[in-house]
């Protein structure tokens, strides 16, 4: 009884109406209304702004340029807060370096745009901002950005002064013919001198003391100057929404949801939702799915007009149709093909393996995916007895092929086996029957097994770079000394004021491509600053050398050096393969060798048993007949037995060394 009493209380809850429902809390960081509800990567959810507000007139697209920390990116964070893009918070610290490993090193590595609104003498502007990297690895992304702008804003350390980057960038801008409008930040240091910055600027650039501007991009002291200087000194961009659609593809990402999103700068005409595009590159023809600016979020807008910068999602599904440089253009509507950009070259080669050769398809997936976003690696096929199939890769320097090892690993959580860098040589054909194998007299080698014999070859040719250094006086002979010492040719010698020098150096590349930059600033107590530019090939003495393990050559470890580093090289390499190579029950004889001759040895010894354990007293003769037998036994062990490398001992001897 007191059963069915229960079950039919239980059967009257359930039939009675249910109470009032608890209105959902949402958390501060998501906003209320049905945009909470949707994928935080949707834009589908926020009001469309209507961009004809902003003529051609009143656009103004500029860049900020710097060397490496000298603040950049907080001079971008006051710009984002004054123009009320951003609210102010303690929490707006490099808003515009989304990548996680820009936020580790404290670096920008991609050039990265925003959109601002700001009204100046009753005129509403829109101010198209691109942050762009300071070290000279990431001057590609430079270059690039400044193809979208009309001026940049020049930003020097009052506490350094001008650096070697500060130098380069300045040349790109004017090379181009922008506007520049030096600014002078960090004026709030103890030790900031914004007096002899602006006399540096001067000398050097030839830029009016009284155009410079202090300003604390950290306080936000004299900010809201820069804008007003950038509304007076930019030119609005060249060009009318009356033309023909014109839009230069200078960035793209790859969403795996929404396919490609490319980052556009539009030359003439307009587009919006529904048109039909067509891209010059590929030919192939999509319809625009949303156009929008970046705030520095994705806001979407019903249209994009000729001189604004912003975003464009058509359906782009492979990750190879997005061309950075690309021109698009309206259906039936074809215009003359912007310039684009000049590929980047390359300085670094190192080979790239998948740890597991089961993940190598999803290991190219995800470097076709991330060089989509950085264009200036090159990629080709490669590959290696001891590490399978992989890649060869190209990248502008050291901290560039850090870098996207880093976000290959954190972005797409790869790990792989990078092997140690090396520079493209050049080597001129004597011999007839090679010249019509390669089919030119001129060959580029990025491998050193495809280094060619001495007797077929008039000349080999290596990289040259033109390097710029800046450093206190102090630290000059220091420095020569160093420069010599990498074979490195004295140009220019130069006294930027009392304190600072600045040297021109012409260097042989693969002398700085390792840990020229670390001797430097140890050297100079972090003070002296780098920059280099390409220069072209010079007759060099290289040889190529191989390392024999028992007389054998092993393919992966041949290295290309100059005749001069050759023994010192050799005797390192032969060192770390003692170490990484498992001892045998035979002797192992590792030698470095240039052709015949050879130049570097180190002995692994063999595990031995002790066969004398039993003669305790006893004939002399005993015990040496037993050492002779074992010794025998050894020798024809080493005629027929096999060294293998282990594949984790390659790993050790190819990576980058640290401890060099």
């Amino acid at each position: 009884m007191a059963l069915a009493g229960r079950t039919a209380m239980r059967w009257a809850r359930l039939r009675s109406p249910w109470p009032a429902a608890v209105p959902l809390r949402l958390p501060p960081c998501l906003p209320a209304g049905p945009v909470a509800c949707e994928r935080l990567y949707s834009s589908s959810g926020k009001e469309k702004l209507d961009m004809s507000m902003y003529p051609v007139e009143s656009i103004r697209n500029f860049s900020i340029i710097a060397h490496v920390d000298h603040g950049k990116s907080t001079l971008a964070d006051r710009l984002l807060e004054i123009t009320g893009t951003i609210a102010k918070t303690d929490c707006n610290k490099q808003v515009l370096d989304k990548l996680q490993v820009e936020r580790e090193r404290g670096i920008t590595v991609k050039a990265q745009s925003a959109s601002l609104f700001y009204s100046h003498e009753g005129v509403n502007y829109l101010l198209n901002l691109i942050d762009t990297p300071g070290h000279v690895d990431f001057s590609y992304e430079v270059s690039r950005s400044l193809s979208a702008c009309q001026g940049v804003i020049l930003v020097v350390d009052a506490n350094e002064g001008i650096q070697a980057q500060t130098v380069a960038n300045f040349y790109l801008a004017f090379e181009a013919q922008l506007a520049i409008i030096p600014v002078i930040n960090k004026i709030d240091l103890k030790n900031a001198d914004p007096e002899r910055a602006e006399k540096q600027i001067e000398k050097l650039f030839d830029i009016p003391i009284d155009e410079c501007v202090r300003i604390s991009a950290k306080q936000g002291t004299n900010v809201e100057k820069v804008l007003q200087k950038v509304i007076e000194k930019i030119p609005p961009p060249h060009c009318n929404t009356a033309d023909p659609l014109k839009a230069l593809v200078f960035d793209s990402t790859f969403d795996h949801y929404r396919g490609v999103i490319a980052n556009i700068a539009l030359f003439g005409g307009e587009i919006q939702k529904g048109h039909k595009i067509v891209s010059a590159h590929t030919k192939k023809r999509y319809e625009v799915n949303e156009v929008g600016i970046l705030t520095p979020n994705e806001q979407p807008t019903h249209k994009l007009y000729a001189g604004q910068v912003g975003y464009l999602i058509a359906g782009m599904k492979e990750v190879t149709e997005a061309q950075i440089g690309d021109t698009l253009f309206l259906y039936k509507q074809p215009v003359e093909p912007l310039p684009g950009f000049k590929s980047a070259k390359p300085m670094v080669f190192a080979g790239m393996y998948p740890v597991d050769q089961t993940e190598y398809n999803n290991l190219k997936s995800a470097l076709e995916r991330l060089t989509l976003n950085d264009s200036s690696v090159t990629v080709h096929r490669d590959s290696s007895l001891a590490l399978g199939a992989g890649w060869r890769l190209g990248f502008l320097g050291l901290l560039h092929m850090e870098v996207f090892n880093q976000r290959l690993e954190q972005e797409y959580n790869m790990s792989v086996i990078l092997t140690a860098p090396t520079v493209p040589y050049k080597a001129i054909l004597s011999s007839a029957k090679l010249i019509k194998e390669y089919g030119k007299a001129e060959i580029t080698i990025i491998n050193p097994a495809q280094f060619p014999d001495k007797l077929s070859v008039s000349e080999y040719m290596e990289p040259t770079v033109l390097g710029t250094i800046v450093t206190p006086h102090e630290y000059i002979g220091k420095i020569i000394a160093l420069c010599q010492d990498r074979r490195a040719v004295q140009k220019d010698m130069l006294y930027i004021d009392e304190h600072r020098v600045m040297l021109k150096y012409l260097f042989p590349l693969n002398e700085i491509v390792v840990d020229f930059y670390d001797a430097l600033k140890s050297l100079s107590s972090g003070y002296a600053s780098f920059d280099y530019e390409d220069a072209g090939y010079q007759a060099a003495d290289l040889i190529k050398m191989d390392i024999l393990l028992n007389g054998n050559p092993v393919e992966e470890l041949a290295t290309i050096i100059h005749n001069d580093k050759a023994y010192a090289t050799g005797k390192f390499l032969c060192e770390r393969l003692k170490d990484a190579i498992p001892r045998q029950l035979f002797e192992i004889a590792i030698q470095a060798a240039i052709g015949k001759k050879i130049i570097a040895r180190e002995t692994l010894k063999a595990y031995r048993k002790n066969v004398v354990a039993k003669c305790y007293g006893g004939d002399i003769t005993r015990r040496m007949k037993l050492l002779k037998r074992q010794a025998e036994g050894k020798k024809l062990m080493r005629k027929i037995g096999n060294v293998e490398v282990p594949r984790d001992a390659f790993i050790r001897v190819l990576k980058r060394q640290t401890d060099k």
